[in-house]
C-alpha cells in the first residue's frame, strides 16, 4: 500500500471516530437569565416601549438579538428601524452591566465544570453554539476558565439565528465530525430544532429556560435532569447509532 493511500485510510478512520459534543451557553452552561432580563428591561425603557414579562424574555434566550427583539416586540417586527434601535439599546445595556465594577458573572450550573473534564478525558471533542456574541461568549468562558475545553466557538456574529443549522454545521465541519456522531446539548426548543435540521442528536436539559414538553416537541431524544446525567445520555445516543 502506498504512503498516500495509508495516510488517506488513517485520516478517514480518525474522522469516522470523531465524536463531537456541542453545548449551548445561556441556560445550559451558565445561568444568565438575570443579566438578560435586566438588559431587556433597560433596552425597552430606553426606546419608550412597554417592558416585556420575565417569562417572555426567558423564552427568547438562544435567538440572535434582532430575532429576539422581533419576538419580544411583535408589533414592530417588520420595522427595521425599531428593531435596530432595540438591538442597539440591548447591546449597550448588556455592555454597561458586564463592565460595571460590581458585576457578578453568570454562574455555572452545578456539575458543568466536572462534566467538561470528564467528557474531554473520554476523548470527545467539545464545541459551543450560542446566540451570544463572540465577545460575550469569550468573556464568560475565560471568567470560568473553560475556553481551553472547546475546539470550536460558533456565535450569532457569524451565523443566522437558531434554529437555522449553520452554527452546528460549522462546528461539525471544524471538528471533522459527522452529524450522527454529534450531540447538541441545549435548554431551548431552538437548540433541538437546530440539531434536527443538522441531522445531529438533540439532548435537552431540564435546568434552562424552556419547558421539557417544548424540548421534546422540538425533537429532543432525551432530557438530562442534571449535568451529571449528561455522559450516560450521550453514550446512549451515540451507542444507538453504532449498535
Amino acid at each position: 500500500m502506498s504512503v498516500a493511500l495509508l495516510f488517506y485510510g488513517v485520516t478517514a478512520y480518525i474522522q469516522h471516530m470523531t465524536k463531537l459534543i456541542v453545548f449551548d451557553c445561556d441556560g445550559t452552561l451558565v445561568d444568565s437569565q438575570h443579566v438578560i432580563q435586566k438588559a431587556a428591561v433597560t433596552a425597552f425603557e430606553a426606546c419608550g416601549l412597554a417592558v416585556p414579562s420575565d417569562h417572555s424574555v426567558r423564552r427568547i434566550v438562544g435567538l440572535s438579538l434582532p430575532e429576539a427583539m422581533r419576538v419580544l416586540y411583535p408589533d414592530g417586527a417588520d420595522d427595521d428601524r425599531i428593531i435596530n434601535s432595540l438591538t442597539d439599546a440591548y447591546k449597550q445595556a448588556f455592555f454597561t452591566i458586564r463592565t460595571s465594577p460590581d458585576h457578578m458573572y453568570e454562574p455555572l450550573y452545578p456539575g458543568i465544570a466536572e462534566i467538561l473534564v470528564e467528557l474531554t478525558g473520554q476523548g470527545f471533542k467539545l464545541a459551543v453554539a450560542t446566540g451570544k456574541s463572540m465577545r460575550g461568549l469569550r468573556a464568560v468562558l475565560e471568567h470560568h476558565d473553560l475556553k481551553h475545553y472547546f475546539i470550536s466557538l460558533q456565535t450569532a456574529d457569524f451565523h443566522p439565528s437558531k434554529p437555522h443549522p449553520a452554527m452546528l454545521e460549522a462546528a461539525m465541519k471544524e471538528a471533522k465530525a459527522k452529524p450522527h456522531d454529534t450531540v447538541l446539548i441545549g435548554d431551548t426548543s431552538y437548540d433541538m430544532l437546530m440539531a434536527g435540521r443538522a441531522g445531529a442528536h438533540g439532548l435537552g436539559v431540564s435546568w434552562g429556560y424552556h419547558d421539557e414538553d417544548d424540548l421534546v416537541g422540538a425533537g429532543a431524544t432525551l432530557i438530562a435532569q442534571s449535568a451529571y446525567h449528561l455522559p450516560s445520555h450521550i453514550a446512549q445516543l451515540l451507542e444507538e447509532v453504532t449498535s
